[in-house]
């Protein structure tokens, strides 16, 4: 993107010195010459775009295979997941090391399934937990996931411990996306691993958003006495909180053919509350039933990471192939980089403010160019 830039910029200003000597060529035999003036506008016009789309977007890294997850690190450096079960350390100035840092044991990769979400400890920078959310083979050969806590120092990670255990898993449907929440509460998203019913137990795992103490432990407070916070979720992609405190969720609809697909979803969280799968969809309406904000209609966004600034929530789209912002107080709903990148996942705000976005190129359902997968550093106040 830089490079294309760079490239256009120069050929730019090329063509106002072509354009220049023109000018003054035509003038020595006319006393009527070309429009310079108009010329050279559009000119710089064009050069402003480009400017404008330099300043608004970089690549940040590239190189990458299925990155799911980006957690900052307290110096702005960054660890990065990627799907089949490796770590990337990234420095804040973008270089990628070769290697990965780890391999997290016993991930297994399977349709959707895999390492997803990574989560620094709010105390990180006295302990140095780091939690990952992943698919493994139980047993009898199920599908299921857990989340474990590793430690890292001097640039290693080493195991802990399990943290949550059992979570029903399959190859599509797994969630998988963990944060910290302003309470100090862990919070988990949880797919409904391809049985819908699941769903509507708040005795099962599954199809849920639960938060749990840093150890694991149901959190105190929480509705039904166990893990689960909130229920009737299909496949929740990403969370995140507003400056009130309130918790934003984003999810997966239905697929297959309309009218019984698309309707994705845009969340507002409430303890305890049921958002409906599989029983009600989209603009259904029933008594007990949490509607979504905004959904995505006939369109299909597969949204996935969510982050929030400034009044607006950002989150990517993987089958929309786009970045989505939302604005909370006046509803508005916008769409950016429309198949510009392809498929978008993760979505975070950075310690400097700006947002950076992971692409999934690489995960079997896109068309990736040499250098994907990328992490993409966007600034917002240019959108």
């Amino acid at each position: 993107m830089i490079k294309k830039n760079k490239i256009a910029l120069i050929i730019l200003i090329f063509i106002i010195g072509i354009l220049t000597y023109t000018y003054y060529y035509l003038s020595k035999d006319s006393n009527t010459g070309p429009d310079m003036g108009t010329l050279i506008d559009k000119v710089i016009d064009e050069i402003k775009d480009e400017s404008d789309e330099a300043n608004l977007v970089e690549v940040f890294a590239e190189g990458l295979d299925v990155p799911w997850s980006i957690a900052f690190l307290p110096n702005g450096d960054m660890l990065v997941t990627e799907r089949k079960g490796t770590v990337r350390y990234i420095s804040k100035d973008g270089e990628l090391q070769e290697t990965p840092i780890s391999t997290v044991a016993d991930v297994r990769q399977i349709g959707e399934g895999g390492l997803h979400g990574i989560s620094l400890h709010p105390d990180f920078s006295s302990n140095n937990y780091v939690y990952f959310y992943f698919t493994y083979e139980g047993s009898g050969g199920n599908t299921m996931n857990r989340v474990v806590r590793y430690v890292f120092e001097n640039g290693k990670l080493s195991f802990d411990k399990i943290i949550v255990d059992a979570i029903p898993g399959a190859s599509n449907h797994d969630g998988g996306r963990i944060k910290f929440g302003p309470d100090g509460f862990f919070y988990i998203t949880t797919g409904d691993a391809q049985e819908p019913s699941l769903s509507q137990n708040t005795d099962s795992l599954a199809g849920k958003i639960i938060r749990v103490t840093d150890e694991g432990i149901a959190a105190p407070g929480n509705p039904f006495d166990n893990r689960v916070y909130s229920y009737g979720h299909r496949n929740p992609q990403g969370i995140s909180w507003d400056d009130d405190g309130l918790l934003w969720e984003t999810e997966h609809g239905p697929s297959g053919i309309w009218p019984n697909c698309c309707q994705d979803e845009l969340n507002k969280i409430e303890m305890g509350k049921n958002y409906g799968w599989p029983d009600f969809v989209g603009d259904q309406k029933k008594q007990d039933i949490i509607s979504p904000v905004i959904h995505s209609n006939r369109d299909i966004w597969a949204p996935a990471g969510l982050a929030y600034l400034d009044g607006s929530l950002y989150f990517g789209g993987l089958r929309g192939e786009a970045l989505y912002k939302y604005s909370i107080d006046n509803k508005k709903f916008e769409t950016f980089f429309k198949e510009e990148f392809e498929r978008i996942r993760d979505v975070i705000l950075g310690p400097d403010n700006f947002l950076y976005i992971t692409t999934s190129n690489r995960d079997g359902r896109g068309n990736p160019s040499s250098d994907d997968d990328k992490i993409l550093k966007i600034n917002p106040e240019k959108l």
